[in-house]
């Protein structure tokens, strides 16, 4: 799963850097920010409610 800045969140979760590994926790249907350190791309997706990952 890939996931870039600005795109809205499909559901609850931290979103996990491509580049750096920063955390960023956003909610289902907010837009998804850029990382602390301004990349704009995100690897992974975990911490999902009702999901066991």
């Amino acid at each position: 799963m890939t996931a870039k800045a600005g795109e809205k969140a499909q559901k609850t979760g931290d979103f996990y850097c491509a580049k750096c590994d920063e955390k960023v926790h956003v909610e289902q249907g907010k837009k998804i920010p850029a990382c602390p350190n301004g990349h704009k791309e995100f690897e992974t997706r975990r911490n999902e409610p009702g999901n066991k990952s």
